[in-house]
């Protein structure tokens, strides 16, 4: 089965191919960066417009990588959330349009699930079960999947996910958006030791988050570097590093909590922020001495994409599943409220 995948949550437009015997097959990527940098963040109107124009000429990219034309596309799967409402409904109504035209079934799939899926299109991709850090500009989980549909969520942020933190930093350092990378790369240059910023719930018992607080810390920091002298570049980049230093231990601390309460060895990392070089760096060194495995997809598979979803979307589609009579999109969507396909179950 070949399936067209489209993603359109918030503000990547991400189009691919995956065949279900051959594997990915194309894959295509559309940031709106330079539309929302003037603003400072995404917003949500200019994020639904551009998507409505970049869809049609992504899937016309990837079917010429591919070497296929419409008529070889066997069902149509795209996101259908969390995210951005307007932005959801945009890749939805074009999906569901292709799907119809082309008389193939289409099926809305959830947008973490599709994260969580990407680390399976390694090429050693991990046995279940595994415990999964879901961790982007939106949201912040530790989720225990027994099975491809079979999860069951250990822990989340009760308030700023780790990426939103990121980019919240960024503006407070006056860095341009997007700020997580921004921030990352600043953090290079900076003094590890130079601030002690609060490790955020790491001695409360579970394994939920809480990054505002950390973030306000930072601002107050910032604050009082300001006193009587402008931030200089060193300023900005020990701050950077601090906070970044904070961030990535309570992850790390996290991690070892779930993997240690649930009996598990294997960890997958996915979303924007498991590209983070130091987090990724920190989980391999910590974890691989305790004798777990940290798992993640390729750089280009942590962000949002059309992979993750025409992968995710083919699990289902090949057990039966597609759109009901009305499908529906949904900004918000628990991915504990998904269960494992029939034939799968």
């Amino acid at each position: 089965m070949r399936v067209l995948g489209i993603e359109t949550s918030c503000d990547e437009t991400g189009v691919a191919i995956y065949d279900t015997e051959r594997g990915l097959l194309a894959d295509a990527l559309y940031s709106q960066v330079a539309i929302h940098a003037e603003y400072g963040g995404v917003v949500p109107e200019l994020a639904s417009r551009d998507h409505i124009r970049k869809t049609l000429p992504l899937v016309d990219e990837v079917l010429s990588e591919a070497g296929l034309t419409k008529k070889d596309i066997d069902a149509v799967a795209y996101t259908s959330g969390p995210g951005l409402l307007g932005a959801l409904i945009a890749g939805a109504t074009m999906a569901r349009s292709i799907a119809y035209g082309l008389g193939v079934p289409s099926l809305g799939v959830h947008h973490m699930e599709g994260h969580l899926m990407a680390p399976l299109l390694s090429d050693e991709p991990p046995d279940y079960p595994f415990v999964a850090l879901l961790v982007s500009g939106g949201h912040t989980q530790l989720i225990r999947a027994d099975a491809f549909g079979d999860y069951q969520l250990l822990g989340e942020s009760l308030d700023d996910a780790a990426g939103e933190a990121f980019d919240k930093t960024a503006k407070l350092l006056g860095l341009a958006y997007p700020g997580g990378p921004q921030v990352a790369r600043l953090a290079e240059a900076g003094d590890p030791n130079r601030f002690s910023f609060p490790r955020p719930m790491v001695k409360h018992p579970g394994l939920d988050f809480s990054f505002s607080g950390l973030k306000t810390h930072v601002g107050t920091c910032i604050r009082d570097l300001k006193t009587g002298a402008s931030l200089t570049d060193q300023d900005k980049a020990d701050v950077a590093r601090c906070f970044e230093e904070a961030v990535v231990d309570t992850l790390v601390i996290k991690c070892k909590r779930a993997l240690k309460q649930e009996g598990v060895k294997t960890l997958v990392m996915a979303g924007g922020v498991s590209a983070n070089k130091r987090l990724r760096e920190r989980l391999q060194n910590l974890l691989g001495k305790l004798g777990a495995n940290v798992i993640y997809p390729a750089p280009e598979l942590c962000t949002d994409n059309g992979a993750m979803i025409a992968y995710a979307g083919a699990l289902r589609l090949i057990a039966g599943e597609n759109d009901g009579d009305a499908p529906e999109v949904r900004a918000r969507w628990p991915i504990t409220e998904l269960s494992p396909p029939s034939v799968l179950a």
